[in-house]
């Protein structure tokens, strides 16, 4: 008998079990659960003034549990040891403990984002801000504004707005070193912020790209934005303000030279490379000569050099900073000439054809080369050497429509080495007029003349541009390849006929760009008449 009710009784307990267990899991049936988890007490409470307390407490009304805190919760102004929360996994009850020593008279503002989720469906308790003060009252001044990026039609997301205490002992290498006094974020879809809970006082306003969660700008990886002069936020005003981000050119700074070849060198370089002076200054024999080109699209120059050596002993120079470096050659294959066309079969309206060298061209002649339209009548044409010395550009009047042939037989080129090219044949052909579209547009709005005017794909690379140093009726885009464009304007602040981005140290901005809002589409054989508003 007793055997018997020790089994009844082992049934219970097995049965409540499972019970409880199937309480905490998702319910089978029924209309899904949307409902967010609600707060039911927080001790202290929030808005709590002279805190001086370690652990916050929050009871909620059913099992939650916390999602990427690292990423949603945002404690302003920044603490230096990333609040506990705890227990990670399902709970009605949450503690928050506080590591960091507080500062006086300071309002402190814990937002949650979207980290606290009901345990069965994932329902978000959404944007929950606890705030106290370690004062005698609750901060309650805001700073609103707009977030833009100089080189893009968008911002990126994730941008952190912050406000430094401007005083006697404000350096600008802060942003390097300390965290700044408030925080917040910019909303991704409204590219918007608000940095609530601010004291009356001076602040530098920034923002920036924050790639490694830290809120100290990193140069080689953070975009940046900064207003030049401090504000002064105080009770009766509300300013919005405008924040431009753009991506520094890295500090300048020189690599030590690789051998790459029997007769080269590569020097790599951090920054602009713009005005770097290298020099040997070992002591060579009269025959000695070299030549330096830029690699394109890198922070790259390489050396060529001849006769060969044992060693070189160099000086890199930029402005006021040299840096000398001594090598010893070690055997290895000398480089070879390769010769390649910059175009095959169609050519591009307004574009060149020519050929591209991967040793330094130092001689040519046009006696060596023929061009042909409809592969047998000759025609004029003009040579141009890039600057670099590796490519070799035939000019020539290109109809539509047409086809051509260039030829170039030994001797044409000769490189650095006094290699010469083999000969050289290559047929083209351009497209008829019919198959480009034309754009005509006109600008309405302030402008700082001069300015690039830019056709731009998604991702900004440059397709057309036109450049101007007064305005004009209508700009026009002859013999477009049809498809979808971005436009932009950059104002061209210093007249180099580029973008420029700036420097957060020197107080400068990057160089202006307006963007056209839309896409426009340009269509083969149509003449598209756009009209630019800002």
């Amino acid at each position: 008998m007793l055997k018997k009710y020790g089994y009844f009784i082992v049934l219970i307990i097995s049965l409540s079990i499972f019970l409880r267990c199937a309480r905490r899991g998702s319910p089978t049936g029924g209309p899904k659960d949307e409902t967010p988890p609600v707060l039911l007490q927080v001790t202290p409470p929030s808005a709590t003034t002279g805190f001086d307390k370690k652990k916050i407490r929050m009871v909620f009304d059913e099992l939650v549990t916390i999602k990427d805190l690292r990423k949603q919760l945002i404690v302003s102004p920044p603490m230096e040891n990333f609040p506990i929360v705890s227990p990670m996994n399902a709970s009605r009850n949450l503690e928050i403990s506080i590591l960091d020593t507080l500062k006086p008279n300071t309002t402190y503002v814990f937002n949650f984002g979207n980290s606290i989720q009901d345990y069965n469906e994932g329902n978000v308790y959404k944007d929950f801000k606890y705030v106290f003060s370690t004062g005698k009252f609750i901060d309650s001044l805001k700073v609103t504004g707009k977030i833009k990026d100089a080189l893009k039609s968008k911002p990126d997301k994730s941008i952190v707005v912050m406000l430094y205490e401007y005083n006697e002992s404000y350096k600008d290498s802060v942003v390097y070193k300390n965290k700044p006094l408030y925080i917040g974020y910019a909303n991704d879809s409204l590219n918007t912020f608000e940095i609530n809970h601010i004291r009356e006082g001076k602040y530098m306003l920034m923002a920036m790209q924050d790639k490694n969660n830290n809120y100290l700008f990193n140069q080689k990886e953070d975009k940046i934005a900064f207003l030049e002069q401090p504000i002064f936020v105080k009770g009766d005003t509300v300013i919005s303000y405008e924040l431009t981000l753009f991506k520094e050119k890295w500090n300048y700074k020189a690599a030590r030279p690789i051998q790459a070849s029997e007769n080269r060198f590569i020097f790599g370089f951090e920054g602009d490379t713009d005005n770097v002076k290298i020099e040997p200054i070992s002591k060579q024999t009269n025959d000695f000569k070299y030549v330096i080109s830029k690699e394109p699209k890198k922070d790259t120059l390489n050396f060529w050099f001849s006769p060969k050596q044992d060693s070189l002993r160099f000086t890199i120079t930029k402005g006021e900073k040299i840096d000398t470096f001594t090598t010893r050659l070690r055997k290895m294959k000398p480089d070879s000439l390769q010769i390649s066309n910059l175009f095959s079969g169609d050519l591009p309206k307004g574009k060149y054809f020519g050929w591209k060298s991967n040793i330094p061209i130092m001689k040519t002649d046009t006696t060596k080369v023929q061009v042909f339209e409809k592969d047998s009548i000759r025609i004029p044409f003009k040579t141009k050497l890039s600057e670099d010395r590796l490519e070799y550009l035939i000019v020539f009047d290109a109809k539509y429509g047409e086809s051509y042939r260039v030829k170039a037989f030994p001797d044409a080129m000769i490189d650095f080495f006094g290699k010469t090219n083999d000969t050289l044949e290559v047929k083209l052909r351009t497209k008829k007029q019919d198959e480009y579209s034309v754009l005509k547009l006109t600008l309405k709005g302030e402008v700082d003349y001069p300015i690039l005017i830019q056709l731009t794909d998604e991702k900004g690379d440059v397709h057309r541009e036109l450049y101007t140093e007064k305005p004009e009726n209508q700009y026009i885009f002859e013999a477009v390849p049809p498809k979808k464009y971005r436009l932009r304007i950059i104002e061209d602040k210093n007249g180099n006929k580029k973008w420029d981005t700036g420097n957060f140290l020197k107080r400068q901005q990057a160089e202006k760009i307006i963007h056209h809002p839309k896409e426009i589409e340009l269509r083969a054989n149509w003449d598209i008449e756009e009209t630019f508003s800002w």
